[in-house]
């Protein structure tokens, strides 16, 4: 039998303009540290912290409009766990020009192979853990609507835009299902929306995976294994962190939504175009939690073939 291991690193890179870096905003919320412990200072341009309450623990730019890169991906998912009686095993068969999209624009990927057959669910992991276009576009194509592959993700992406304006998020704009595109958001709106997110159980499974295994059938017959790792290295390197999602592009720079749970205290934040995204997510949650871990965190390694993003 055909064995997939993770697929190859194609993150794009190419070289960004210069940004002007704006004073940073601090909202403060009601935890107790924040009365006797000093804001933390971040590489991030823009980076946003929240408590189970939605009120603002932390904000720095939070307001200003950023490329969001794949972190797009939090909202295919949720329009698709929020729909009523959503078939996951419902299974899908993956197109050709799922991976020549991934070729074309440099996408990350999932290495789904051309006629395996996968489950809706297989393909949130697929999205979600090595943050693969071509998942994400096989979603978009399944729940949009139209007669043409081009008017399905077309009406998927219009979709996405209208449960986001339904959610609040007055400055969160959304052009493509994989952040490759004109995709913006802010610090607070990301924030918001992984919170909604997050209310969702199968979603809270898939972005607290460190790999994911499983089977799929081939297009010749046979089974084909696939192995997807999280790129999200948070996970597992500071405690309490329960996902979400990585993002980079050159535009975008690192870009990192997390969430991290202690004490029965939930905390969401969101970090953009940042010079270390895990090490400011980790001072924020140090901020928020009142701990001091942030300093001797040692970041997960993926394996050598892993996707990155």
């Amino acid at each position: 039998m055909a064995r997939i291991l993770t697929a190859r690193k194609t993150v794009a890179a190419v070289a960004g303009g210069a940004v002007l870096a704006a004073a940073p905003l601090i909202a403060w919320g009601t935890t107790s540290n924040a009365s006797d412990t000093p804001p933390p200072k971040l590489t991030a341009k823009g980076a946003s912290l929240i408590n189970d309450k939605g009120e603002s623990l932390f904000g720095k730019n939070v307001n200003d409009d950023r490329a969001m890169a794949s972190t797009v991906k939090i909202m295919v998912a949720s329009m698709i766990l929020d729909k009523k009686n959503v078939d996951l095993d419902r299974k899908v068969p993956v197109q050709q020009a799922y991976r020549d999209y991934v070729a074309e624009h440099h996408a990350s990927t999932a290495d789904l192979q051309t006629g395996d057959k996968l489950t809706i669910r297989q393909l949130l992991y697929a999205a979600l853990l090595p943050s693969g276009a071509d998942a994400a576009y096989a979603l978009a194509d399944t729940f949009g609507q139209g007669a043409t592959r081009a008017q399905r993700v077309q009406s998927f992406v219009v979709d996405m835009n209208a449960k986001g304006h339904a959610l609040n998020l007055g400055k969160t704009k959304f052009d493509t299902f994989d952040g490759t595109g004109g995709d913006s958001s802010t610090p607070k709106d990301l924030a918001k929306l992984a919170q909604h997110a997050m209310k969702n159980a199968t979603f809270r499974k898939i972005v607290k995976t460190k790999e994911y295994e499983g089977e799929a059938p081939a297009a010749n017959g046979r089974t084909r294994y696939y192995t997807w790792n999280n790129t999200n290295q948070l996970l597992g390197s500071y405690k309490g962190v329960v996902g979400i999602k990585t993002g980079t592009t050159s535009k975008a720079g690192e870009c990192l939504v997390f969430a991290g749970e202690r004490d029965g205290k939930t905390l969401v934040g969101t970090v953009l175009n940042s010079k270390d995204r895990y090490e400011d997510a980790a001072k924020l949650l140090d901020y928020g939690f009142g701990a001091d871990d942030a300093k001797d965190m040692k970041i997960r390694k993926l394996p050598s073939d892993a996707q990155s993003d």
